[in-house]
């Protein structure tokens, strides 16, 4: 093997042992694990590129971040901050079927695992619910890049200023804003301080069973008095038990039949995968992907993130037997 061919050999090792925690870095800064896999595809090719200016003035790490980083930096400059329906407009005020959708790049959407390894899973996996994720992205870029490698990767300041491009002091004023921008929208947020209640198993079964029969009255009984129900990518969501109800009186059309798969998403948090009924008598084609955030033992927010893509990116079937 010639020099050439043993660099390559060994910059592709030692990326692909970085791969799973870059995914995870670049899926905490831009909200969307399609985009995170992009800028990753995209750090993997600069480097490849440059690996012979790679002069190892700092660590092949930090050189690999700083690739990744500015990569998502460039992204964000032209993109518009993500978000959920619920952080987005107030619930719906008439209950008809939902039609307007928002662009994929409009919202913050679930990601599967991005390592094997189960202590990979349960590093600050906190900072993985879709909550977190979601106030992410109220920080400005730069921000949200040093409290990330900060608080979640547990980085030095000085790691962090060579690979932003930033002194050690202008790292720490970042992390000083955005630590306090990060803890008022937490006060803010109902759903953060429900971060670590998992909903019981019990609950996840009544609900499955309930829309399986899709037995209406049986569903709405599964809520909260406050609780809701948001479907990226419409931006519509339905909050309160009378207007739970009048959605799902809607959507019998469609739903009816429907049978669930169970995932996990986020960092081990548990999912249904939905399939729903085709034209095809004998199967049933995926749907949307549920995660329920509970509060009080009921279902505090249903989310159904409507969007077959995730069905495969979780190791979902493409379809299933009715």
């Amino acid at each position: 093997m010639n020099k050439t061919a043993r660099e390559h050999a060994e910059e592709l090792q030692l990326f692909d042992s970085l791969k799973p925690e870059l995914t995870s870095f670049c899926y905490r800064m831009l909200g969307s694990i399609d985009d995170a896999d992009d800028a990753v595809q995209e750090a993997f090719i600069r480097v490849w590129q440059s690996w012979n200016s790679f002069r190892q003035e700092s660590s092949y790490k930090t050189w690999v971040y700083r690739i990744a980083s500015n990569i998502c930096l460039d992204k964000l400059r032209q993109a518009k901050r993500r978000t959920r329906p619920v952080d987005f407009s107030d619930p719906a005020v008439s209950i008809v079927a939902p039609s307007e959708t928002l662009p994929d790049s409009s919202w913050i959407w679930p990601a599967p695992a991005f390592s094997e390894d189960p202590e990979d899973r349960l590093i600050r996996k906190d900072t993985l619910q879709l909550c977190f994720i979601t106030l992410l992205q109220i920080l400005p870029p730069r921000q949200r890049a040093v409290l990330i490698l900060k608080d979640v990767f547990e980085w030095t300041s000085k790691q962090i200023a060579e690979t932003l491009g930033m002194s050690p002091a202008a790292v720490n004023s970042a992390l000083q804003r955005a630590r306090e921008t990060m803890d008022r929208a937490k006060l803010r947020s109902e759903e953060y301080s429900l971060m670590d209640v998992k909903p019981d198993q019990e609950l996840l079964s009544r609900y499955v069973e309930a829309f399986e029969r899709y037995d209406i009255h049986a569903l709405v009984a599964l809520f909260h008095e406050e609780g809701h129900m948001s479907m990226p990518p419409f931006p519509m969501w339905v909050r309160g038990k009378e207007d739970l109800f009048q959605f799902f009186s809607l959507t019998r059309w469609h739903c009816d039949g429907s049978r669930f798969l169970p995932t996990t998403v986020n960092g081990g948090y548990p999912a249904f995968a939905q399939y729903m009924p085709s034209s095809e008598k004998t199967s049933l084609v995926p749907w949307g992907i549920h995660v329920i955030v509970v509060k009080e033992k009921k279902i505090f927010h249903i989310q159904n993130f409507i969007n077959t893509k995730l069905f495969s990116r979780l190791g979902l079937p493409e379809q299933i037997d009715r």
